[in-house]
């Protein structure tokens, strides 16, 4: 109980008697998008899966930044290390299966957000971010010395994954890949959404909000991290692999800091501590990305950034936390 007084009105919001209706809708809302993406964007099956691949590493994110208030610029460390696991798996000892090439892509994440947790957790605030950067860099240099095993830079190919459950086959127009992806990020939509709303869940909260008080009530506050920073790298490691499932190749952009600031910046976009907010910004962001670059493939970086600056400026809690706001105040108004 008393964890549970440290969190915010906010964070209550999302734990009231009617989740379970809230959670129905959203999972309908994500399956109708999911259907119209399929059905008006056939030929651009590739882009819609890598979103759904980058929105589960959004997601795992979400749980550190949004949920325990970790800072780090390094995540792309642990969906490069899901990405390099499955990879590795299918292309050096022949696990094509792609639900086998998901565990072990999860587990080599969880593994890695072991590590990573580990070294992050011993600094605090701007430490912490210097930290990430670090990791993310040695992560990126130990694939590319490791060629024999990861290609190096010029990638872990022959990647050739079974079809599901023996059925639906990979082909050149993506059409399984993207199902497949959808089917992962609603399965792990769910869960995420349980864990979040459990004491377990409720205790990180109460971490990010106070976690002095929570340290004196006898709770562990480095370990109840390093275990949500678990979770969260396999998380990010479902997301690697299933890229590396969709494209049958792992590059070293997998581990860039690039991906790890990009992905920040979605979770930004979209809204801290909701998990709405990180498949909301992951979706705009590399949708309006694609859409500006393929117009103006000279400056479409200005107008990205114009677009980041207005949100920022205009819709600081993102734009579904800024989206709840004013649904909550249209209520109280009536």
């Amino acid at each position: 109980m008393a964890a549970e007084q440290t969190i915010s009105p906010a964070s209550k919001a999302t734990s009231g008697p009617n989740w379970l209706l809230r959670d129905l809708a959203g999972l309908a809302v994500i399956l109708v998008l999911a259907g119209i993406g399929y059905l008006l964007f056939p030929n651009n099956l590739a882009l819609l899966t890598r979103i759904t691949a980058i929105a589960l590493l959004v997601l795992s994110l979400d749980l550190v930044t949004g949920y325990c208030g970790i800072a780090t610029l390094g995540h792309a460390a642990l969906f490069g290390a899901g990405a390099y696991a499955a990879g590795i798996a299918a292309a050096h000892f022949g696990i094509t299966d792609p639900i086998i090439m998901v565990v072990i892509g999860a587990i080599g994440g969880a593994a890695a957000g072991l590590l990573a947790g580990a070294i992050m957790l011993r600094g605090h605030g701007l430490a912490q971010l210097v930290l990430s950067i670090a990791i993310v860099y040695l992560f990126h240099e130990t694939a590319n010395k490791a060629s024999g095993w990861t290609g190096g830079s010029d990638g872990l190919a022959g990647i050739s994954p079974d079809p599901v459950f023996g059925l639906f086959g990979f082909d050149l127009w993506g059409r399984t890949a993207y199902v497949f992806g959808i089917v992962l990020l609603v399965l792990v939509f769910l869960l995420l959404r349980v864990l979040v709303r459990s004491p377990f869940g409720m205790l990180c909260r109460g971490i990010k909000e106070d976690p002095v008080r929570v340290s004196a009530m006898g709770a562990s506050v480095n370990a109840t991290l390093l275990r949500m920073y678990v979770i969260s790298g396999a998380v990010a490691g479902v997301g690697g692999a299933l890229n590396a499932i969709s494209t049958q190749v792992v590059g070293l952009d997998s581990l860039s800091f690039t991906t790890s600031a990009e992905a920040l910046v979605m979770l930004v976009l979209g809204g801290t501590g909701s998990l709405y907010g990180g498949l909301i910004g992951t979706l705009v962001f590399m949708w309006f990305e694609d859409f500006v670059s393929s117009i103006n493939p000279f400056h479409w970086l200005t107008i990205v950034g114009a677009l980041l600056i207005a949100v920022v400026l205009f819709a600081p809690s993102g734009l579904y936390g800024t989206a709840v706001q004013l649904l909550q105040r249209i209520r109280d108004k009536r």
